[in-house]
């Protein structure tokens, strides 16, 4: 008889969290001619002027810098910016590590990404086969293959929604009905206290506090070496958002490869403890 695994599942934000800074600055922004500073200034210029979503905004807003500056943005002109991103250290070989351990526990674990950055531009990366769904906000292309509106937009509260899709296992984002369907709670596939959630800044609060509220794990992590970005992650601790802290670097053996394996640990021994209480 094949073994039953018990389902697990790992959310992730991606700027910040798996790599440092914003997507589009690892090179988007360098062809179009942009500082950081001025781009994210001019979004949040145009959000509160229009009173808009700032995910659609500033989405608009890489169209129309992309347009004035004869830029291409076609799926492969997404997917070079999405090359030359630098992951932080470890995470190449994070998702193979992790999942192995689980597997060796009986616990199948999945890997999913909740961003607000660019599924376009993600796709570039050497990291987006090993995630089960990449739900990141991504745009619609006309008939000539050219990125002409944004098609999905996912902001902090946004996110949440993401989190119910894996809790049900409901992943069509056309279909909103599966997603909204009653099930009881111990019949979801995969389980709120089975699931970790890992990000680093404001929009991924909501998703830290209903992973955590719900009996899973919340890490909030911070860029290596810098002071100001773990008093931020310390401050989702203090605040009670995030069960724990850990400096985004994935290597064997790192906080975050420890936390992370001791999570699997115990749901494997929670699993077990009710198997045995379901035998008595």
């Amino acid at each position: 008889m094949a073994k039953k695994y018990v389902r697990m599942a790992i959310a992730y934000d991606f700027d910040g969290t798996l790599a440092p800074g914003n997507m589009q600055e690892h090179q988007f922004l360098p062809d179009i001619g942009m500082k950081p500073a001025a781009f994210w200034s001019e979004v949040k210029r145009l959000t509160r002027e229009h009173q808009a979503d700032e995910v659609l905004v500033y989405m608009n807003l890489m169209l129309k810098k992309a347009a004035s500056a004869d830029v291409p943005v076609r799926r492969e002109n997404f997917k070079t910016h999405g090359e030359q991103i630098k992951l932080f250290d470890g995470v190449i070989d994070w998702f193979d590590r992790i999942t192995e351990y689980a597997r060796a526990r009986e616990i199948r674990v999945d890997h999913f990404l909740i961003s607000s950055g660019n599924a376009e531009i993600f796709a570039g990366t050497p990291i987006v086969a090993k995630f089960a769904q990449v739900y990141a906000s991504k745009f619609i292309f006309n008939q000539n293959g050219v990125a002409d509106w944004p098609a999905l937009a996912i902001n902090y509260t946004t996110k949440t929604q993401y989190l119910f899709r894996i809790n049900k296992d409901s992943h069509d984002l056309s279909d909103n009905s599966e997603v909204n369907r009653f099930v009881a709670k111990q019949d979801r596939p995969v389980p709120f206290e089975n699931m970790i959630f890992i990000g680093d800044g404001a929009t991924d609060i909501p998703c830290f506090r209903l992973v955590k509220e719900q009996g899973g794990l919340s890490i909030a992590v911070y860029k290596p070496h810098t002071g100001g970005a773990k008093g931020k992650a310390d401050r989702y601790k203090n605040d009670g958002r995030v069960h724990c802290v850990a400096p985004a670097v994935y290597d064997d053996g790192s906080r975050i490869d420890r936390i992370v394996k001791a999570q699997i640990d115990l749901i494997a021994t929670r699993s077990a403890a009710q198997v045995i209480r379901a035998d008595d």
